[in-house]
């Protein structure tokens, strides 16, 4: 069985969790950290990046996309949580990628604050950095307001997932950054998909969830 290697308060790792989860794909999740246990994730994976996925002949993939590429390819054509149609597929992939710039910008900002001394934080970077993440929410609410989505697991989409996990991890961590008030149908439809048995099953607090998942 493949494993799927980090912690659910990881956007990257969660949206992995749960895409492998819609997809019926059996696996072990680990909830091991880069941070606490760094020597064990390294043991596993000596880049230590999550989340890392160790496939049945041991190979390790990483990068999100990269694991749920291969994730795919394993759920075809039984499955799939992106388009087949071109144009659908194009749009599909313009909206995880602004998803997935509001993840990595929000981490740059989380990095800065916390793992930077105060005396080396430079404050026009993180103001850079802020519209960033600003516009891809911005952006994000502007899609899902013109085609809103439909929060049920049978059709729930990459996009989907993306979004609602990069929302979720975003105002747990940057309350402060993005407002509830200005992003009201990205707020609802993450709501509504935190609510599915797909999402409970991986929380993105805690040490993880026990196999099998």
């Amino acid at each position: 069985m493949i494993q799927l290697i980090g912690m659910l308060d990881s956007p990257y790792v969660r949206r992995v969790a749960i895409s492998l989860r819609l997809l019926g794909i059996p696996f072990e999740h680990r909830a091991v950290s880069v941070f606490s246990t760094f020597e064990q994730f390294r043991q596993i994976n000596p880049v230590v990046k999550a989340p890392s996925l160790v496939c049945d002949n041991n190979e390790v993939l990483m990068d999100s996309s990269l694991i749920l590429d291969y994730a795919e390819a394993i759920a075809y054509p039984r499955k799939s949580l992106m388009p087949s149609n071109l144009s659908e597929r194009q749009h599909t992939l313009r909206i995880i990628g602004l998803a997935l710039a509001a993840c990595e910008k929000s981490i740059q900002i989380i990095y800065e604050r916390n793992l930077r001394p105060n005396e080396k934080q430079h404050q026009p970077w993180i103001d850079r950095v802020r519209g960033q993440v600003t516009a891809a929410y911005a952006a994000l609410e502007k899609e899902f307001k013109s085609n809103p989505p439909k929060s049920e697991s049978p059709i729930l989409m990459q996009s989907d997932i993306t979004s609602a996990v990069a929302w979720q991890f975003t105002q747990m961590m940057l309350p402060e950054i993005i407002s509830e008030d200005e992003h009201p149908t990205l707020r609802a439809f993450s709501e509504k998909a935190e609510l599915l048995p797909e999402f409970l099953a991986f929380p993105p607090i805690g040490p993880g969830v026990p196999t099998q998942n």
